[in-house]
């Protein structure tokens, strides 16, 4: 068994041999092939077959073998020369019909076939600088570049960092005009060494790419020889050294600072704006540092000056008092002055209590110093009259302000508030007064004062409100009157007459007494009656009331009286059931039928019983009832008379005005 693989490999081997012999051997000729009749070449040693399969810029392809097993050259797949020269003189006859033309090449666009080439080319342009003493112009480099595929351009600025100048995208990128005609620039119109005008900039070209270059080339342009590439002069000049020349000087500056370190002169200074447009009157702080004859300017800021607190306004440094005159086009707005071109400083002696000192361009009047700046002028310059200087500005006289005079809407003092503010607030209320009269309010009778007889018949109830000062009428609905009754007058504060309208009286509860006439934006009112509680009020209120107090006490006298009798009348006899309850019914007939009994009622009644004796005749009684509408043909109202009658015609009229009583 182990050794039946190498007998195996030993048959291949000779198997190969074998068909190798017979496929290297040839046949000689005039002799049959048969074994034996053959020999084999002895200079063939390859017999594999030739490929027809490949690879070609990584893409697949077939092809026919031109050799055969042994190397042997085929002659089946190959062509003459004669037969190639045939073919290529040969053109195709048809026998019916004219030859078809060959279908065109494929079509490709130019944003195809140019896509993502650009032709790009080094130039710069000129810029003027008419501000500047140590420039006249200034050298931009750029990029040009030309799409193909659109036929558009851009130019584009490198960034330079910290140049001041906005850079980048200089041109977007777009068709470009050439001229007034409407052409536009093309790619056979650049090449080194020319200008082209672009938006009235000139640019010049000096160089380009290589692929730029081999376009070009191919297209039969021929190209200039680069140029050099400019450079900004005044860029250049920056990059080289400054030469100073520094004189030394035999000033001991260390001297100087250990003798006066922290030694500082006070100043107190005022700048005078005002002659500028918003400009104000400002005061400052001026210090001197005696150790290196620097200067600092504080502000002063005051409680609500409407300022941000920023403490310095001159920073601490030293102040040139006499500089280079420089031209009139020098901005020295925005370039500070070199130590070169000072040349004097501010120093000690420069500063003085009563005069102006120009620091930078302002103009500060010192006023005050304290008291060792005082010192140190005084041993130092021996100046002894620095006495403060006193700034402050008498006040402004005050504008009376001019209230326009009042319009008639709504309330005076509603309206008084768009005279003090644009935002107008509503007028401060007396709120413990209204917490105190809460829900007081003074009722009163009145009748209209009119030369015409039905308004003179006309009854209202005038309400007074302690809480606000303010006076509503009321008028109750009388039925058949012809007169809508309900409410007259809506709560409002109603001014005395002859009052101003700029400065109104208004009506208070002592102007409203029995008698008195009461003016209602033109109407005439006069008080007849008024409620029990207007009363009550003024006693308890008698300081308030000097004068009105008496004569109400005099209008309840009867009524008082009329009350106390009927009291006594029914304390004397008292009532029977039967009585009280027709009483009783009488009322909530009366209360059904909203019918408002006359407070006056009982004083009429007392009125006309001349004796006292609770007692009217029958016939007086009955008047006494048509004159305040009581309907004694009601059948209750007759019950309540026959209960209340003493003997045939006479009748007990307390216990009749009982059922009026609310």
């Amino acid at each position: 068994r182990g050794l039946a693989p190498a007998r195996r490999v030993g048959r291949s081997r000779r198997r190969a041999g074998r068909s190798s012999a017979a496929m290297g051997s040839q046949p000689v000729q005039g002799l049959p092939l048969q074994p034996g009749s053959s020999f084999r070449d002895a200079t063939k040693t390859a017999f594999h077959r030739s490929q027809t399969l490949g690879y070609k810029n990584g893409f697949a392809f077939k092809r026919l073998p031109t050799v055969g097993i042994g190397r042997e050259r085929l002659h089946v797949n190959q062509l003459s020369q004669a037969e190639l020269d045939e073919l290529s003189n040969k053109r195709p006859t048809l026998t019916y019909g004219q030859p078809k033309q060959a279908p065109p090449s494929d079509f490709i666009p130019a944003h195809v076939a140019f896509d993502k080439k650009v032709l790009k080319f080094n130039g710069y342009f000129q810029e003027d600088v008419p501000i500047s003493t140590e420039e006249h112009f200034r050298v931009r480099q750029v990029d040009i570049y030309y799409y193909l595929e659109d036929d558009s351009m851009s130019v584009m600025e490198p960034i330079v960092e910290n140049s001041g100048i906005p850079q980048g995208k200089f041109i977007k990128r777009q068709r470009l005009p050439k001229n007034d005609r409407g052409d536009h620039y093309h790619w056979k119109d650049l090449n080194r060494g020319i200008n082209i005008t672009v938006y009235g900039r000139t640019f010049r070209i000096v160089n380009c790419d290589a692929f730029t270059q081999t376009f070009l080339e191919s297209q039969g342009i021929e190209l200039n020889p680069p140029e050099r590439m400019i450079f900004d002069p005044y860029t250049e000049l920056r990059k080289m050294p400054l030469r100073m020349y520094v004189t030394p000087s035999d000033f001991d500056q260390l001297k100087q600072f250990l003798a006066f370190d922290k030694q500082v002169l006070r100043f107190y200074a005022v700048w005078d704006d005002t002659e500028n447009m918003f400009g104000e009157s400002r005061r400052f702080i001026i210090h001197y540092y005696l150790a290196d004859d620097t200067v600092e300017v504080r502000e002063c800021h005051e409680r609500n000056d409407g300022r941000d607190p920023f403490p310095v306004l001159i920073r601490r440094q030293r102040l040139p008092k006499k500089t280079v005159e420089n031209k009139d086009t020098f901005p020295s707005c925005v370039l500070e002055i070199s130590d070169p071109e000072v040349l004097e400083w501010f120093t000690a002696k420069d500063f003085a209590v009563g005069k102006s000192t120009t620091l930078l361009g302002r103009s500060f009047f010192i006023y005050d110093c304290d008291d060792f700046t005082r010192q140190f002028y005084r041993n130092r310059f021996g100046i002894d009259n620095l006495q403060p200087v006193n700034v402050k500005k008498p006040p402004l006289e005050e504008v009376k302000q001019v209230i326009p005079p009042y319009n008639g809407y709504g309330f005076i003092e509603d309206s008084l508030q768009n005279c003090f503010s644009l935002i107008p607030k509503p007028p401060k209320k007396n709120i413990i007064r209204m917490l105190e009269n809460d829900h007081k309010v003074l009722r009163y009778a009145v009748t209209m004062e009119s030369p015409n007889p039905e308004d003179r018949k006309r009854r209202f109830i005038l309400s007074y409100c302690l809480a606000t000062d303010m006076i509503s009428i009321y008028e109750p609905p009388v039925r058949n009157s012809g007169i809508i009754g309900g409410k007259y007058l809506g709560k409002t504060r109603v001014p005395k007459p002859g009052s101003s309208p700029d400065s109104p009286v208004y009506y208070e509860p002592a102007d409203l007494t029995i008698g008195a006439t009461v003016e209602v934006f033109g109407h005439r009112f006069v008080i007849t009656d008024a409620d029990l509680y207007v009363l009550n009020y003024m006693e308890s209120n008698p300081g308030s009331f000097p004068t009105a107090l008496q004569s109400m006490r005099d209008h309840f006298a009867p009524r008082q009286a009329a009350t106390e009798a009927v009291k006594r009348l029914d304390q004397s006899k008292p009532n029977e059931e039967e009585l009280d309850m027709a009483v009783a019914q009488t009322r909530e007939h009366l209360q059904r039928h909203n019918y408002l009994p006359d407070s006056g009622m009982q004083a009429v009644f007392l009125q006309q019983d001349k004796d006292g004796s609770g007692l009217l005749d029958k016939a007086d009684f009955l008047g006494l009832c048509d004159h305040f509408k009581v309907p004694v043909d009601d059948p209750l109202f007759q019950k309540l008379i026959h209960l209340c009658s003493h003997g045939e015609n006479q009748i007990k009229y307390p216990s009749f005005l009982r059922a009026f009583q609310c």
